[in-house]
């Protein structure tokens, strides 16, 4: 596990979220596979990433098992967490229309780690 910071552990273990726009993978667009920040797990691919314009990075995929879907507490979204650690990631939203897929993943950076393809 790796040593996070104190606004990342806000986002991971106590559930928050970073301020629209704020995030270094907001714009990012890089080719590469973007992990878990605390635990190093491989969740998204650059490919099914897209510009949702809402603030935080959207993928309309993620890596086959390794999200876990809960209900926040308040029961109005669905959570995503790292199936590894547990930790948060940000939400799914459905039917928005985006890409064909119709889901956004739509994802606090500071839940993740960039790394380029080889």
């Amino acid at each position: 596990m790796r040593q996070l910071t104190k606004e990342e552990e806000y986002i991971i273990l106590h559930k928050g979220t970073e301020a629209p726009f704020s995030g270094e993978y907001c714009h990012f667009n890089e080719a590469g596979m973007y992990h878990c920040k605390q635990c190093d797990a491989i969740l998204f691919n650059s490919c099914d990433k897209f510009p949702s314009h809402c603030g935080w990075p959207s993928f309309d995929q993620a890596v086959e098992g390794q999200i876990t879907y809960q209900l926040d507490a308040d029961g109005q979204r669905t959570e995503i967490v790292c199936k590894q650690c547990g930790g948060h990631l940000g939400h799914i939203f459905e039917g928005e229309g985006f890409t064909p897929k119709n889901r956004r993943y739509c994802v606090n950076s500071l839940s993740l780690l960039f790394k380029k393809n080889k």
